[in-house]
């Protein structure tokens, strides 16, 4: 019961350290500003670039299915392998 009560305290006067608030950052130098839009623009880029390779390859993949359809059915599902 005592255990209980001192871990209860001690929680309780470590909560107030442990929901102050952090210092603002500082503020962003010109250079970093620019080599934060780099970074930026990069990821925009690569992402674009990730989205056109996606939406062809989903083409590609529906356009399989379609062919597997005109063959006279659903296309196969892929066999198990035995253990």
């Amino acid at each position: 019961m005592k255990h209980t009560a001192v871990m209860t305290i001690a929680i309780a006067l470590s909560a107030g350290t442990a929901w102050a608030k952090l210092p603002a950052a500082p503020p962003m130098t010109d250079e970093q500003k620019t080599k934060a839009e780099e970074t930026k623009a990069k990821a925009a880029e690569a992402a674009k670039k990730e989205a056109t390779l996606l939406a062809k390859y989903q083409d590609k993949a529906a356009d399989n299915y379609k062919k597997g359809k005109a063959k006279g059915g659903a296309a196969a599902a892929p066999a198990k392998p035995k253990k």
